[in-house]
């Protein structure tokens, strides 16, 4: 069972990655930053939607590690492009 539930939560995250690369390809707009930070909200909102209510599996209190370390390249890819935006004398 608690197998079941962990490839129930890869095979989602992998369907909405590989759904947004479909979509933004057939967009034209396919860059990897786009891919991160999309597959970055797919996988926060897969956790959020796969929660239990009880108790919580090993594996998923292992999570929280993967989401720091996306949450801290999503604010580096936001810093460079703030930075990008910026005129060259401000900084």
């Amino acid at each position: 069972m608690r197998l079941q539930r962990r490839q129930r939560f890869v095979f989602g995250h992998l369907t909405a990655t590989c759904s947004a690369i479909i979509l933004l390809a057939a967009l034209g707009s396919l860059t990897l930053e786009l891919v991160f930070v999309i597959s970055l909200i797919a996988f926060l909102v897969l956790v959020e939607l796969t929660a239990p209510i009880a108790v919580t599996p090993r594996w998923r209190s292992r999570l929280k590690w993967v989401i720091a370390a996306g949450l801290l390249v999503f604010a580096y890819l936001v810093i460079k492009r703030i930075l990008e935006i910026l005129p060259p004398g401000v900084i």
